[in-house]
């Protein structure tokens, strides 16, 4: 049977057509088989995405993305392994070179607290996106850093961060070992950062 007379809907027995199947008629330009191959995978795409990027309109954007990768590139699936393997492959590049591309810029938490330069007014290089971006990422923080934290890794943050107190210097001071304080501190910039 050549590639263009594989059937693109299921059998009568009700089995689904295989991915292999629906990938050799994309190769060919069939837009049924495509949208068959799209249906099958947005959701799961979706799903691992929004568990990483929590935000609605990243997972969107990025998902795009993905079903543009893989489509672009489909005539290199060679089916050395499942088709749903090569498509998590894509998804996971994908994702990695968003992060690399959209690196947030490095925020003081001094400017958090009102020490330091107004965070308003920080020079965005005359970006009005940027410095919208900017300002909003900071409220999200300074919001979380009010709702998340513990008092304790509010003042941890406190102490390591704006008052530059070194992790051996905070630990005799509470009575905790360096490596509490430094776990604690990893939880507390892990919540920061994903505001």
């Amino acid at each position: 049977m050549a590639a263009l007379d594989i059937p693109v809907h299921p059998p009568a027995t009700g089995e689904p057509v295989a991915d292999e199947a629906l990938v050799a008629r994309v190769r060919h330009g069939d837009q049924v088989a495509f949208q068959l191959l799209y249906d099958r995978y947005f959701r799961r795409v979706y799903n691992f995405l929004d568990r990483r990027l929590r935000n609605r309109a990243d997972t969107e954007e990025t998902t795009q993305e993905v079903f543009i990768n893989l489509f672009s590139c489909i005539d290199s699936f060679r089916a050395e392994a499942p088709f749903a393997a090569w498509v998590f492959g894509i998804t996971r590049r994908t994702l990695a070179a968003r992060f690399k591309r959209k690196q947030h810029p490095t925020i003081p938490l001094a400017d958090l607290e009102g020490e330091g330069p107004d965070w308003a007014s920080r020079d965005t290089g005359g970006d009005p996106l940027a410095a919208y971006e900017y300002r909003e990422r900071l409220e999200r923080m300074d919001t979380a850093m009010q709702r998340d934290l513990s008092e304790e890794q509010k003042q941890l943050v406190c102490w390591h961060h704006l008052q530059s107190r070194s992790i051996q210097e905070i630990a005799a001071s509470l009575g905790k070992s360096e490596d509490a304080i430094k776990s604690n501190l990893y939880r507390a910039r892990k919540l920061l950062l994903a505001r």
